[in-house]
C-alpha cells in the first residue's frame, strides 16, 4: 500500500494480539540486517517489479521523494546489484508529462508486446498505460487519460495468457477497501472489455486483517500460470503494519473463481525478519529460477523509504490437495543494493 493513500484509512493501531506475537517471535523479526559493502546502498524502491530483456534486468518502482516525477529504472545482470537511474530521461523511464498522471506514480509493471514495451501504473488513482521503444523509455501516451474513469484504480498487472488472451488484474478503493478485480483486454494492450470485469479478491481471512480496520486491504496483485492452474499472489493489512504480507489463491481460469491457499501467507516477517514484507512481482532469474521481488520496512522503527528485497519461491508437489503449492525460500531472502 502506498504512504500517500491514508487519507482511505484510518491510523493502524497494533492490537495486544500482535504484540504478543511479535514478542513471541522476536527472534525470528529482529533478524541481523543484510551488511553493504563499501560502494553500495540499499534500494528504495516500494512496489517494485522486475522486468528481463536480452541479458538485461530492469527495475522500476514506486520511487520514494520521485513519486510525483514518474519512474526511475534500474539496471542488473545479477539481480542483486543494481545501476542507476539510467531512463532516458534524467533517470526516468516515464517522466511526468509524457504520459497520464499529474501525481502519485505508483507500482509500475513493464513487459514487451509485438516488439514494443509498455508500462502499466498507476496515478491520480487511476490506471494508466504508456509505449516504448526501450525498457529505458521514455515511455509516451498518445492520449492523456486513463483506461478507465470510473471508480479509484491502482496497482495493474497485464497477464498475457498462452491461449493469446490478455488480461489486466487491478485493485479498486472503493467501499470500505481495496478489492482485487481482473478484465479481459483488447488486442491494442490500451483498452479493456468492460463487460467482463469480475472480482477476485477481496480480504475476509484473520491474516490479511490483523489489526481489525475498518478498511480492508488486498491489492498487488501478480499472477503465474503452472500446470494450468493460475496463481494470483496478493499482499494484505494495511502498508504500515508490521502484519503487511503475501498470500495466494489459485483457479482455472483468470477470470476466477479464486480459492485462497489455506496456508497463506507465504511471505511474512516471519519468513523474512522484516516488518511489512509484500506488494511484489514474479521474476525469471538463471535456469528459471522463480523469485519474488518486493519492498519491506526501512527499518524495525520506520516505515518508509521502503527497500527493496528478493526472496526465492517454487512450486512444491502437495499429495494432499493434489495441487503443487507455492512456497517461498527464507534463507534466500536478499535486500537489493545500488553501486555507487
Amino acid at each position: 500500500m502506498h504512504f500517500y493513500k491514508q487519507q482511505h484509512f484510518l491510523l493502524f493501531i497494533v492490537s495486544l494480539s500482535t504484540v504478543a506475537l511479535s514478542n513471541c517471535s522476536s527472534k525470528t523479526i529482529l533478524a541481523k540486517q543484510q551488511q553493504l559493502k563499501t560502494g553500495e546502498e540499499y534500494m528504495y524502491m516500494a512496489d517494485p517489479t522486475i522486468f528481463f530483456d536480452k541479458g538485461t534486468y530492469y527495475l522500476y518502482g514506486t520511487g520514494g521523494n520521485r513519486f510525483n516525477e514518474g519512474f526511475a529504472v534500474y539496471t542488473s545482470e545479477n539481480l542483486k546489484t543494481w545501476k542507476g537511474p539510467v531512463g532516458e530521461k534524467d533517470g526516468y523511464a516515464l517522466k511526468k508529462g509524457d504520459v497520464f498522471g499529474t501525481a502519485g506514480f505508483w507500482a509500475p509493471q513493464v513487459l514487451k508486446h509485438n516488439n514494443q514495451f509498455y508500462i502499466a501504473y498507476a496515478a491520480n488513482e487511476h490506471i494508466g498505460i504508456a509505449v516504448s521503444s526501450t525498457p529505458l523509455g521514455p515511455f509516451l501516451s498518445k492520449t492523456l487519460k486513463p483506461i478507465s474513469e470510473e471508480t479509484k484504480q491502482i496497482d495493474p498487472f497485464i497477464f498475457k495468457d498462452t491461449d493469446g488472451k490478455t488480461y489486466i488484474f487491478y485493485v479498486v478503493v472503493a467501499n470500505g477497501g481495496n478489492r482485487i478485480y481482473v478484465v479481459e483486454m483488447n488486442d491494442d494492450l490500451l483498452s479493456v472489455k468492460k463487460e467482463t470485469a469480475r472480482l477476485c479478491i477481496e480480504a475476509d481471512t484473520e491474516w490479511e486483517n490483523t489489526g481489525k480496520d475498518k478498511w480492508s486491504v488486498a491489492e498487488g496483485p501478480t499472477v503465474i500460470k503452472h500446470n494450468s492452474l493460475y496463481y494470483l499472489m496478493y499482499s494484505a493489512n494495511d502498508f504500515r503494519s508490521m502484519d503487511y504480507a503475501v498470500g495466494y489463491a489459485t483457479s482455472k481460469s483468470p477470470l476466477g473463481p479464486w480459492k485462497k491457499y489455506e496456508a497463506n501467507p507465504i511471505i511474512h516477517r516471519s519468513v523474512t525478519g522484516q516488518k511489512g514484507s509484500g506488494h511484489g512481482d514474479i521474476v525469471k532469474g538463471k535456469k528459471d529460477q522463480l523469485l519474488y521481488v518486493f519492498h519491506t520496512h526501512h527499518s524495525f522503527e520506520k516505515v518508509i523509504p521502503r527497500k527493496t528485497a528478493t526472496i526465492k519461491i517454487k512450486f512444491v508437489k502437495d499429495d494432499k490437495t493434489g495441487i503443487d503449492k507455492l512456497v517461498a525460500a527464507p534463507k534466500s531472502f536478499h535486500f537489493l543494493r545500488q553501486l555507487k
